[in-house]
């Protein structure tokens, strides 16, 4: 049994997930990239191979910590993928980005499909049956609009997510909670049924943290699935160390 650890290195939390073969086994969460932390995952699990998907400026030296002890795989545009990236500018795509269509293709080959990430930012990412991603779209997320409308408002405050809110607000907390999450459920319901005009036969996939706040105010059949940027960083490293 070999051991995995995929890094997901957000804009709002540093993360690692442990893996057994294809086993998601936990996930990890982390106060700091430096090198102490990434050696104490390493002296733990004693991981075979590793895989770092970051959009923030890490310390580099994790890295050469992850190459000495593993079979280590930076994701980037350069990486080997399971997929196309057939787009203007395949250099400018975000790492999250890539992982969760590569979730998507090993999950369901051979299918259409449109994979949401719900992080800082929503993410739409369309992959057609020929394993090409086509692009899609981004918006803001949930915790950007809460500080959006307090930081550029008088009176607003800040509001703390919470998914028991009424559809019409008594207050100005349960407005916002209403205005915000319901808001983004219609505006990725609409999402979903703008695709379906144009195409037909594919999976929605939904994950990031996020998530469940959503998944009950949701018209349309989705794949739930917590992990799927985990899921996907694994099936690129296989790819790119077999």
């Amino acid at each position: 049994m070999q051991t995995t650890l995929c890094f997901d290195f957000g804009n709002t939390r540093l993360k690692c997930a442990v893996f057994e073969d294809r086993n998601f086994k936990e996930e990890r969460v982390l106060f700091t990239a430096e090198e102490t932390s990434i050696q104490e995952l390493i002296d733990q699990y004693k991981p075979t191979k590793s895989i770092l998907s970051s959009v923030i400026n890490h310390p580099l030296h994790i890295e050469s910590l992850l190459a000495r002890h593993t079979q280590f795989h930076k994701l980037d545009y350069n990486s080997k993928l399971p997929l196309t990236t057939p787009v203007g500018k395949p250099e400018t795509i975000g790492a999250d980005r890539l992982a969760i269509c590569a979730a998507a293709v090993d999950l369901f080959p051979g299918s259409h499909n449109l994979a949401i990430g719900l992080g800082t930012c929503i993410t739409y990412n369309y992959i057609n049956n020929k394993k090409e991603f086509l692009g899609g779209s981004i918006s803001p997320g949930m915790n950007m609009r809460f500080r959006a409308m307090h930081e550029q408002t008088a009176l607003l405050p800040l509001v703390t997510p919470d998914g028991n809110f009424p559809l019409v607000g008594f207050d100005t907390k349960t407005n916002i909670l209403s205005g915000v999450i319901l808001g983004m459920c219609k505006e990725i319901d609409g999402i979903i049924e703008a695709y379906a005009l144009k195409y037909s036969n594919f999976n929605v996939l939904l994950t990031g943290g996020d998530m469940g706040f959503f998944v009950p105010h949701l018209k349309n059949k989705i794949f739930a699935d917590p992990n799927l940027i985990y899921k996907g960083l694994y099936a690129i490293s296989e790819y790119n160390n077999r």
